[in-house]
């Protein structure tokens, strides 16, 4: 087993040398020309205009110079220590003779890291244009022009880029004894001191060079991963647009909810009827109307709302803290065992805490997942809950780019359910049932399975019998096991899955009847739906689980049905634009070779944009 293992990683490793390779030729040969093509030029070290030498030096020693701290090597009397997932230069170099520049062979190369404040200048700097021609340089390739600058007295032999990722794993050994958040605390404090896990450099070091890294930093072999001349290509998010919409994405507005009229109380629009909004075809601002209009409503009496992974200077928290300055009682639970969002979650938690909201935490075995809200509000005399339910996080920055579902409802048999949720947050008592919510880790396992038991009966008595998944991810062996089963029931089933999918379609008497797609486009795929045909009366859930083993049985997770017949036929109409993308899906195959679909004698169809047409018909009336 453990030779398998090791297998299994080397192959990991090269297929992700692979990858990078093919990543590096792109960007270099595709995406370089192109930008050229446009007048927009990205220069290095060696090829900026002679026009641009003042500014370079102008912005060095203003800007870059107070954040440049160079640390010199040395390995049996330094001990060096390298933040996480920060971009270094590392540099080879030689003390300059008093005849000159040249070194002697026999003179030892000394060793430096420079790290690039990249954190703090951004990772660009815009050039002044000429003509019509736009620059753009790597803060790191500035840094290497005036290298000799940083280094006064040495030559500058080489210099490459460096990347450390450290282990941020947060290893709690016992989430049932003792306190948790402060375990939590605890770990968060060693993320950044983490056990190196991923040391990335440029595959042009020379193996001297690399070696002396190695053993200076602590470094194994399986630390080492060959890269480019270039680290963290997620920064070209930021990269300058100067304003050049042209080579933007088509211009999207969001599309306007026509059951919410902008004078009017959002609680009378949800009162007349169910309300789903589908972002980021849609606009975040409905869910801050409802949040700020509660805050302010004096009809409201109190909000309950789960908390996983919330935006920066975020406006729900803002509305939260309104809510419970106005006297309403706030109940918030926030997941501070929320990936890589831990302390900002606990950060977030404080600012509520102090201002009056009833704040409850992380408890030990699950993790809260599901996104839900809950107003109470008076109608004459009478107490009637208006609910929130989500497939995404209370993140209306994320919304943006996410695709997600949120249905604002009055039903009040749903929102029971999800007032029993929370009563399950605040007092932990296991022992609960609901009537129409399936919510892990109570009832949604067992529901999908009657749900899919149903469907391999219908098809047995010769009845039509489908089932259309979409999911993030689908992992669960038990999940997946009832498919095959089903599968080989004579049911047919569709899977709209983005990332891991561990079941194995098109295989004869296993998966013949099963087929899967996986869409990847402008938009993050990220809300979760279920639809059972249920002899031809479809019961659809909109849902924040995916089918792995974590959510369905190690997390709080909430799907919910929809009732209303025209939203079920919107989503159903959304799910077959996804079904016939041929333009950004991939069909997933047992070979895992997932070419694009490109079925013959059809228009382009781009589900994303098609959608955002579909829901603006919807909304032009």
């Amino acid at each position: 087993l453990q030779f398998d293992l090791n297998k299994l990683l080397e192959n990991i490793k090269d297929t992700v040398c692979e990858q990078q390779e093919e990543f590096g030729d792109i960007y270099r040969n595709q995406v370089l020309p192109e930008l050229e093509k446009n007048n927009l030029i990205l220069v290095d070290e060696n090829n900026f205009p002679d026009e641009h030498k003042e500014f370079l030096q102008s912005f060095f020693y203003d800007k870059v110079v107070p954040y440049i701290q160079p640390v010199l090597l040395d390995k049996k009397k330094i001990a060096t220590f390298l933040h996480n997932k920060s971009i270094y230069l590392a540099v080879r170099l030689t003390v300059k003779t008093k005849s000159g520049n040249k070194t002697s062979s026999r003179v030892r190369s000394k060793y430096a890291l420079v790290e690039i404040p990249s954190e703090t200048l951004g990772r660009f700097v815009s050039l002044p244009q000429i003509n019509e021609k736009k620059y753009v340089i790597f803060l790191d390739d500035l840094i290497r022009i005036f290298l000799p600058e940083v280094f006064p007295g040495y030559n500058i032999e080489s210099c490459y880029s460096v990347k450390l990722t450290r282990d941020a794993e947060l290893y709690i050994d016992d989430e049932f004894s003792g306190n948790l958040l402060q375990k939590i605390q605890k770990g968060l404090s060693r993320r950044t001191t983490g056990v190196p896990s991923r040391f990335l450099y440029d595959k042009q070091m020379s193996k001297q060079f690399l070696r002396f890294l190695k053993e200076t930093l602590n470094l194994k072999s399986d630390d080492l991963i060959e890269g480019g001349k270039y680290h963290n290509f997620n920064d070209f998010f930021s990269f300058p647009s100067f304003n050049m919409k042209e080579l933007g994405h088509e211009p999207m507005p969001p599309i306007v909810c026509k059951e919410v009229k902008p004078s009017n109380s959002i609680f009378d629009a949800i009162s007349k009827k169910d309300i789903l909004l589908s972002f980021p075809y849609q606009s975040y601002g409905y869910v801050l109307q409802f949040l700020e209009e509660a805050a302010n409503d004096v009809q409201v009496k109190s909000i309950r709302i789960t908390l996983y992974r919330v935006a920066s200077d975020s406006l729900v928290i803002r509305s939260l803290i309104k809510a419970a300055q106005n006297g309403k009682k706030v109940t918030a639970f926030v997941e501070v065992k929320a990936r890589f969002d831990e302390e900002s979650n606990f950060s977030s938690a404080e600012v509520l805490k102090n201002t009056g909201v009833n704040v409850l935490y992380s408890f030990p075995g699950l993790k809260v997942h599901a996104k839900l809200c809950i107003v109470e509000r008076i109608e004459k005399d009478k107490t009637h809950f208006y609910s929130y339910f989500g497939t995404g996080n209370f993140n209306e920055k994320t919304a943006r780019i996410y695709c997600d579902y949120a249905l604002l409802t009055k039903n009040q048999e749903m929102a029971n359910d999800g007032v029993n949720v929370f009563d399950f947050l605040i007092h932990k008592n296991e022992k609960r049932t609901f009537n129409h919510l399936l919510v892990a880790p109570f009832n949604m396992r067992q529901s999908f399975v009657q749900l899919i038991e149903n469907e391999i009966r219908n098809a047995a008595k010769g009845n039509t019998a489908a089932i259309t998944l979409k999911l993030n991810s689908l992992e669960d062996r038990k999940m997946i096991k009832q498919l095959y089963k089903a599968s080989q029931g004579g049911v047919k089933i569709r899977i709209i899955v983005r990332g891991i999918c561990c079941l194995i379609p098109g295989i004869d008497g296993m998966s013949e009847n099963i087929s899967v797609i996986s869409i990847v486009d402008r938009f993050l795929e990220h809300a979760r739906i279920y639809v059972f045909h249920n002899d031809g009366k479809e019961l659809v859930y909109l849902a924040s689980a995916d089918w792995m083993k974590r959510n369905l049985s190690r997390r709080v997770e909430v799907a919910f049905p929809i009732f209303d017949e025209k939203i079920k036929a919107q989503l159903l109409k959304q799910l077959e634009l996804q079904w016939d993308d041929n333009t950004k899906a991939r069909k997933i195959d047992a070979s895992q070779i997932n070419e694009y679909q490109s079925p013959p004698n059809k228009k382009n169809n781009r589900s994303q944009y098609k959608i955002y047409d579909f829901i603006k018909s919807l909304n032009s009336n």
